[in-house]
């Protein structure tokens, strides 16, 4: 089972050139998420759409588009031609993260015309598409969506899709550039790692790392947003504290001598879809400046790794990890370890 995402500015040609490439890939089948926004806009209270400047910022739609799109290849089977604006490289990596973890390979293509030819597309108009709301969408609401492309462009998306300048191409020519890439292999599925989502709870094993500076060690994972700590869930037979120190080398090269010290436990209370579980956190202590500089990131897990101020990490987290490293850090200063349930110290650990 594969996807075709077919990203682009608003004015690019996806939807037109996607219809077309779905009469040259056998066995495909044209899927669009703006239907998924539509449907939202029937389900939610209106003051939850207000809440939000982009459907794509809604947490409901980025989990229906994942299920939907796993749901309709399991139906169906072949190839899902997917053509949709992903910006936000945290979203990107949410989606196409929960898409390998159903062992969906997902092949990113970009179509990526001239911005003259963008802004002459969008004044050539005679009608602007609706929002998902209904509502008529402004012309002024497109033209300041290049920008957020731009920056796009300049920062991620150019490293991580397959570029096609259609500028002179037509959506039949479009489409025929798309399935001659996927053909033959020139646009290559996303190397992200198949994580498999768990089927109940979960014991996970996470290691801080430190630099000379006393900043810590985060990682960057390409098949979930927001930075995390090195390590991952305990496999079945496996200590704990022995899984931290695999997944270190693993996603790292840094070979732990010692066993880290535990520094902190939290209880990840189960929130469907999620089954929750246990978290916990080891000390693996201060590396060397020789160790530091060496961190390597073996593989298609990782893009990028960085030591991280206390504060820096408020504004990489997610909130959940921000406070398990907050309340780790307060464990390591005492010399004692914390248990949490729900990211909240139990039993007046706090003081």
């Amino acid at each position: 089972m594969t996807v075709v995402w077919i990203n682009g500015a608003f004015g690019a040609g996806k939807t037109t050139a996607a219809r077309e490439l779905i009469d040259l890939i056998p066995n495909s089948t044209l899927f669009d998420p703006e239907v998924v926004g539509g449907t939202l806009a029937h389900l939610l209270p209106p003051k939850r759409l207000d809440d939000v400047g982009d459907v794509q910022d809604l947490p409901i739609w980025r989990r229906l588009v994942i299920d939907t799109v796993a749901a309709t290849l399991t139906e169906l089977g072949g190839t899902l031609v997917v053509p949709m604006t992903l910006l936000r490289q945290e979203y990107r990596d949410e989606i196409f993260g929960g898409l390998a973890a159903r062992r969906i390979a997902v092949r990113h293509l970009l179509l990526a015309p001239a911005e003259t030819i963008l802004r002459a597309r969008i004044a050539a108009r005679e009608t602007v598409p609706a929002a998902p709301d209904g509502e008529p969408r402004r012309d002024q609401e497109t033209y300041d969506r290049i920008e957020p492309y731009r920056n796009a462009l300049a920062s991620w998306l150019s490293a991580d899709a397959y570029l096609l300048d259609t500028s002179g191409l037509t959506p039949y020519e479009t489409a025929v550039r798309v399935a001659e890439a996927v053909g033959s292999g020139e646009a290559a599925p996303c190397e992200i790692v198949q994580t498999p989502e768990p089927a109940g709870e979960t014991v996970a094993a996470g290691v801080l790392l430190f630099d000379e500076y006393d900043r810590v060690l985060l990682v960057d994972p390409t098949y979930k947003p927001g930075w995390e700590f090195p390590g991952g869930v305990v496999e079945p037979g496996e200590a704990p504290a022995r899984a931290g120190v695999r997944e270190v080398a693993e996603e790292t090269g840094i070979r732990l001598r010692e066993l880290p010290r535990l520094l902190l436990v939290d209880w990840e209370r189960p929130e469907p879809p999620g089954f929750g579980g246990l978290r916990l956190l080891f000390d693996g202590g201060t590396l060397d400046a020789a160790e530091a500089s060496g961190v390597l990131l073996p593989g298609p897990e990782l893009r990028g790794w960085r030591f991280a101020t206390e504060q820096e990490a408020a504004d990489l987290l997610p909130p959940v990890r921000y406070e398990r490293l907050r309340w780790a850090l307060r464990a390591r200063e005492r010399g004692s370890a914390l248990y949490l349930e729900a990211g909240v110290p139990v039993a007046g650990q706090a003081a």
